[in-house]
């Protein structure tokens, strides 16, 4: 089982309560701090979750843990016709809406607020679910999990894209180091909120990852569940389908 890691240490809230306020703090830098942070690869990163859902040709898609909703303004890439963007931040989906609205794609995506863990979707509802970097913030992840399960229609897809540690020399040492030295000092110079970065790394250190978050999605129901390392595995791409 994952260690579990809250934003702040001395705070009397829970991890979601925490994880709201945190992402609400830092929404307005979001975006920009994680091209720096990531190098731009990011961005590469979710050029090939579009890709992967492209041949899946769904027509209904919910990207849990949207934020500003750079995944849900990709997606429309797909020729999805309706895209749901859900996020639990108010902040994050503010700077969400403004940039669906500056693209004039308020009729293809929809910003909802709302909880992953208490989905307020039907059953069945969705041919596609995705999460980016958002899975290690769940406060119980399998709760999230078969949430996401019961909404996707079967024969869907669900698609995670995550961080993840390198397991190689010497990508493995880099990794560490980055994350522990580097990661919170960008954060603390340009939000001013090392807290924040702080616990990204250190949630993105203890979070299952590899055949391990495999198992877990197998034991919630999932099939043909396969991850896909990316950039020497900083990240992880896993794909899934409900029978």
């Amino acid at each position: 089982m994952a260690k579990k890691i809250t934003p702040y240490k001395d705070s009397e809230l829970g991890k979601k309560e925490q994880v709201t306020r945190m992402f609400d703090t830092i929404s307005e830098k979001y975006d920009g701090l994680n091209r720096i942070i990531s190098f731009g690869i990011d961005v590469k990163w979710r050029r090939k979750v579009v890709d992967i859902l492209s041949e899946q040709n769904p027509k209904t898609i919910l990207d849990i843990a949207t934020g500003t909703g750079d995944l849900a303004i990709n997606l429309v890439k797909t020729g999805a016709p309706k895209i749901v963007g859900l996020d639990i931040s108010p902040g994050m989906l503010d700077v969400g809406k403004r940039k669906v609205a500056a693209k004039d794609l308020g009729d293809t995506i929809e910003m909802v607020m709302g909880d992953s863990e208490n989905l307020p979707f039907a059953d069945n509802c969705f041919e596609a679910v995705t999460v980016a970097f958002g899975v290690r913030n769940f406060e119980t992840l399998d709760k999230g999990l078969a949430e996401i399960y019961r909404v996707l229609a079967p024969q869907g897809t669900f698609v995670v894209l995550e961080t993840s540690v390198p397991t190689k020399t010497p990508y493995k040492q880099g990794y560490r180091f980055y994350t522990k030295n580097i990661l919170p000092l960008i954060g603390k110079l340009f939000s001013k909120d090392r807290s924040a970065y702080a616990y990204l790394s250190e949630s993105a250190s203890v979070f299952p990852h590899g055949e391990t978050f495999n198992n877990i999605l197998r034991k919630i129901g999932f099939i043909e569940v396969e991850n896909r390392p990316q950039t020497f595995g900083v990240a992880t791409i896993y794909v899934a389908t409900k029978p």
